[in-house]
């Protein structure tokens, strides 16, 4: 027998997540049947989408949602041996029992040198989802000028460096001085802090006199508000994410896009990374190779402990993280 530690979501949150909003459990799980495997958790990715999924794909008392890299530690399934490390959604766990359907193994020709949270990151999920945010929603082409807000964070700072690669003039937004500096070792060519700018209209005239070809979206409300109008004759706008709406009580209304996506023709299309699931392997082969290159440079924030799972969420929720935010047990 195995025992195994779960954060279960005691109650929905209402505004911000509270650490009351969550609960430590114990389950007992038993050995493996056959054509299952145990799982010990390695690393635990805590991200901004658990906040909105949380009210829609959870009832209270369920186990938090989540991806981690899992240690495959019994098995009774030829295709996981033990020892072998896998990706699961197995959620806030542990220790989780699967029958593989719901595992994905990590790239046989992994690199000793790099390490397995990054399939968490930049090389999973957050990577494939700036991939295809640029390549399949924007089209992105050489010479055009990309606008990113969040861009510090696990998605952003990936979408900036793949959009410089691919030979565009990249502007990133970020929270603080510390994470715009971040950028500006990325290799962004412009970069501010929209907290303490004066203006965030003068902000993005200034870094794009000319205005924005693309513009992929993580944050939302008054950002959008302010950025939609200075987007360029048939521009594509790639909407991630919306964090700065995700712990409202009140919804937050207006002003309203329409007049300048109609005058400007602009394309606006909201994404889900698992629409070109059928390209994930090849695609992460790609991220790999650039971060082997030194071309895709991919920062972590550690959070150590798998007792310290609702503060490492809550802490990436206010902003505390450059990059990607993972608790290692």
């Amino acid at each position: 027998m195995v025992q195994a530690k779960t954060w279960i979501l005691k109650q929905h949150f209402e505004g911000f997540p509270k650490d009351c909003d969550f609960e430590l459990k114990l389950e007992q799980l038993s050995e493996p049947r056959d054509g299952e495997v145990l799982l010990e958790a390695v690393f635990l990715s805590v991200d901004p989408y658990m906040r909105p999924f949380s009210r829609v794909r959870m009832q209270a008392g369920d186990v938090m949602i989540g991806t981690q890299v899992a240690k495959v530690i019994q098995s009774n399934n030829p295709s996981f041996p033990v020892g072998c490390h896998v990706v699961g959604r197995c959620g806030w766990r542990t220790h989780t029992m699967s029958d593989g359907s719901d595992l994905i193994k990590v790239l046989d020709d992994w690199p000793q040198d790099v390490s397995l949270s990054h399939a968490l990151g930049a090389i999973g999920m957050p990577g494939l989802t700036a991939l295809y945010g640029l390549e399949e929603v924007c089209a992105i082409k050489p010479g055009e000028t990309l606008l990113v807000n969040a861009a510090a964070g696990a998605v952003g700072s990936v979408v900036g460096q793949i959009a410089k690669l691919k030979g565009c003039k990249v502007v990133g937004s970020a929270g603080s001085d510390e994470k715009v500096a971040y950028l500006k070792e990325l290799g962004f060519d412009q970069a501010f802090n929209y907290k303490t700018v004066p203006s965030l209209e003068e902000a993005l005239k200034n870094a794009s006199p000319e205005g924005y070809d693309c513009y992929f979206e993580n944050v939302g409300g008054h950002f959008s508000s302010v950025a939609i109008p200075q987007m360029k004759a048939f521009g594509r706008i790639a909407v991630c994410g919306g964090i700065s709406l995700y712990n409202d009580t009140t919804p937050q209304t207006g002003p309203y896009p329409h007049l300048h996506m109609i005058f400007k023709q602009l394309k606006m299309e909201g994404f889900l990374v698992g629409r070109w699931e059928h390209k994930n392997k090849e695609s992460l082969k790609r991220m790999l190779t650039w971060m082997q290159e030194g071309k895709l440079k991919c920062k972590e924030h550690f959070t150590v402990g798998f007792e310290n799972m609702p503060a490492a969420f809550m802490g990436m929720l206010k902003g505390e993280n450059i990059g990607k935010a993972i608790v290692k047990i």
